[in-house]
């Protein structure tokens, strides 16, 4: 079994994980948050290199709270930051134009809690890539011997991208491990392909 953690657009070996997982992914909403991980951030490449986006969440330095008890706070104008940083990173991609209406109308909405927002993202994602959603545990899964468990924070790692043409390639080299956003803008339909030749 495949477990994941909710995910802010979530990184391709997020989404590796889920293609290649099938019926065997389960997404756990019956965690505890943890901070300063993909549950409410996702990497870009900009001209300038590599950009975390992070949704500003309300007390979240409180311990132990549950995933779907973080709601969001919206006194700081993140949304419109990220906004202008996906536009301005991506804009002369080769698919901005056939994605960003499906994609960046979800970061204009007001939602009530971050699980929310990260499940209305991977809905349109999967419709996107043609992929089934995964099934939710509303209770805490307890991961058995075998399973990969990606809600850890710092879990061993094996996982290889499939390279593939980023935006800033003439003087960047290429990052292996940023938000699906990057895919999307800068494969389109072979998004998919990708993330099934990439290895776990």
């Amino acid at each position: 079994m495949i477990i994941l953690p909710t995910s802010y657009f979530g990184s391709t070996e997020y989404w590796t994980a889920l293609v290649k997982g099938g019926d065997d992914v389960v997404l756990d909403l019956g965690e505890n948050y943890v901070k300063r991980s993909e549950r409410n951030r996702t990497n870009i490449m900009t001209s300038g290199g590599v950009m975390q986006l992070s949704v500003q969440l309300s007390h979240a330095n409180r311990p132990r709270q549950p995933i779907t008890s973080m709601s969001i706070d919206y006194s700081k104008r993140w949304q419109h930051q990220h906004l202008v940083a996906i536009e301005s990173a991506y804009r002369s991609s080769p698919y901005y134009d056939h994605y960003a209406d499906r994609l960046l109308p979800l970061l204009e909405r007001r939602w009530d809690n971050l699980v929310e927002l990260n499940m209305a993202i991977m809905a349109q994602v999967c419709r996107i890539m043609r992929v089934t959603e995964p099934r939710i545990s509303e209770r805490y899964v307890v991961a058995a011997e075998g399973d990969v468990d990606m809600r850890l924070k710092q879990r061993g790692s094996t996982f290889v991208a499939e390279p593939y043409v980023q935006v800033f390639s003439d003087r960047l080299a290429f990052e292996p491990n940023l938000s699906i956003i990057d895919l999307i803008m800068c494969e389109g339909p072979e998004a998919r392909a990708i993330l099934t030749a990439s290895k776990l």
